[in-house]
């Protein structure tokens, strides 16, 4: 009995784990007590002495030590201070008016602004919040099918779980031990066609069922010129404008492909379409209609603070934490220029700042309990033994471990994922020879059906907490409206899930949308350098080291 004990216990200790959280046990709690306890039945068995677990105080302190995951708090408290600033308010609006009476086009508005909202804030809670309270009304008083307006809502609030700079890329470049840098740049370009695959599916419920996404009324545009017309041409050519100039200034520089070209272009062309809203409004040149110049002069804040958190990081001016750092005071800057900045919102943003970090922490130390016991079993042999073995090589390792995050994503958060799960997937990947940073954004879009998944998906509760739950009386339509069941949520959620796989098998098969993050990096030819250090005086190159025979070793 005590061998066989000894001989499963890394098997043991995992499935009481899942024992454990089961049961509703709390994490971080659940992973240190399952550690310690294990720990002392192998000092019992006699599989590691009893000073073993003296190297837990060294461990704790390597998570406090972490520098990598200081950008978690200050991206959190960007984002939130962000949403209370009445940004997403204001995009909403605009970019629903610019949509105008298109089919689907508050979908679309909802896609746009909570991909642009992933990109300043990148905390899912505050991205579906901000569109629930705004967004979900005006889609319900203009007669949006309910389970695609709260599916669209829900699931664009998720991008901000893939698009830079997401908190869960950060921890997962921690966990497979990557820079967070490569990990953003591999992670942006999926984003992106995440953002266009849910807008596709829009497009296809206007084709399919047009009542279910009716465009806006013309009585709703608000933003019209004096004749009545919206003004769209003026916006278009000044888009093209600043389009083209930028991608020709980027041309004659060295960045020529990759997340880094494409940020740098795109800032490019708003620094030049602001610097023309600015000059119309000074000279009074009435080049640009009233609907231009509101999107130009409502745009500019979010892309400008993109442009300081990740264009920075991408073009090596700062690390992720200092790019969080400027973002987080680019944030209070923009809600000091709006007027809104109070030491109320700014408590408030600081206390769910500390909230959430402190939950990051204790789950990781509890991560770093469980694991250092786990290894000290050789469980994390027998995790990689059993993943070598699967049948089908890297894909069959592949589509093994999207099933088992996926059914895990039904009953445990991201974080709690990516602290358990990863660190013993990483070792197989990289026996296998794939790529980590290709295997974490993989990963991260797999994981981000854990927001979606019905019935514990945190963006449906988000989504639930502010969808109205008792019949209410539209402001401006004066009617009564029947409430958003749950049911009506979760229905609305499947599609997206479902898309969101279709992501996952996409980035499978099209590597590239993730590799090109290595054409950023620099290369170096050994043979290069040595010839140039030839050429000093003064210095002689050591001949080569042979390895065809074995030193002798007197």
């Amino acid at each position: 009995m005590t061998q066989m004990l000894i001989h499963y216990m890394a098997p043991i200790m995992f499935g009481s784990l899942v024992v454990f959280l089961l049961l509703g046990y709390p994490v971080a709690f659940s992973l240190a007590a399952n550690g310690l306890l294990f720990g002392l039945i192998g000092i019992e068995l006699g599989l590691f002495r009893p000073d073993f677990l003296g190297a837990l105080p060294e461990r704790v302190y390597g998570v406090m030590n972490n520098d990598t995951l200081l950008a978690i708090p200050f991206f959190t408290f960007m984002g939130l201070i962000l949403e209370r600033s009445g940004m997403a308010e204001d995009l909403l609006d605009t970019i629903g008016q610019l949509f105008g009476t298109i089919r689907g086009g508050l979908g679309y508005a909802v896609i746009f602004v909570g991909a642009l909202l992933a990109a300043t804030t990148g905390v899912v809670a505050a991205s579906v919040i901000s569109m629930g309270l705004i967004a979900l009304p005006i889609m319900l008083r203009y007669g949006y099918d309910r389970r695609v307006a709260t599916g669209v809502i829900a699931a664009s609030g998720t991008l901000a779980q893939i698009i830079p700079p997401s908190l869960v890329l950060i921890v997962m470049a921690d966990q497979l031990g990557r820079s967070v840098g490569d990990m953003y740049e591999g992670a942006f370009i999926p984003g992106l066609v995440l953002a266009a695959l849910y807008a596709g599916y829009i497009f296809l419920i206007t084709l399919i069922k047009p009542n279910a996404a009716p465009g806006l009324p013309l009585e709703a545009l608000t933003y019209k010129e004096p004749d009545g017309s919206r003004g769209l041409p003026s916006l278009t050519v000044v888009v093209l404008f600043s389009g083209i100039a930028a991608y020709a200034y980027m041309r004659t520089t060295h960045v020529s492909s990759g997340a880094d070209f494409v940020v740098l272009t795109m800032t490019i062309g708003v620094c030049i379409a602001f610097a023309i809203a600015i000059l119309n409004r000074l000279f009074r040149l009435k080049l640009l209609s009233v609907m231009a110049e509101q999107v130009i002069f409502v745009m500019v804040p979010p892309l400008a603070l993109v442009f300081l958190v990740l264009g920075t990081i991408f073009i090596g001016l700062a690390t992720p934490t200092e790019g969080g750092a400027m973002g987080a005071v680019g944030a209070l800057l923009l809600a000091i220029a709006k007027g809104r900045l109070t030491f109320d919102l700014t408590r408030q943003a600081a206390q769910s700042t500390a909230k959430l970090s402190a939950f990051v922490i204790f789950i990781l130390i509890g991560a770093r309990v469980f694991s250092l016991t786990f290894y000290g079993v050789d469980g994390h042999r027998w995790v990689e033994e059993l993943l070598l073995g699967l049948p089908g090589g890297q894909v069959g390792f592949l589509i093994v471990v999207n099933i088992f995050v996926f059914l895990l994503a039904f009953f445990l958060d991201f974080f709690e994922i990516a602290f358990i799960v990863i660190p013993l997937l990483a070792p197989a990947a990289t026996r296998l020879g794939i790529d980590l940073i290709w295997f974490g954004v993989m990963l991260g879009v797999n994981m981000q059906t854990s927001f979606m998944h019905p019935p514990f998906g945190f963006a449906l509760f988000y989504l639930r907490s502010v969808a109205p739950r008792s019949p209410y009386i539209d402001r401006v339509t004066g009617k009564q409206m029947p409430p958003v069941t749950t049911g009506e949520i979760y229905w609305g959620s499947v599609p997206f899930v479902i898309i969101q796989c279709i992501m996952v098998a996409l980035v499978i098969i099209f590597p590239g949308m993730v590799m090109h993050y290595k054409g950023a990096q620099t290369t170096i030819d050994p043979a290069k350098i040595e010839e140039q250090l030839k050429g000093l005086p003064g210095i002689e190159m050591p001949p080569p080291i042979q390895f065809d025979t074995p030193p002798v070793i007197k």
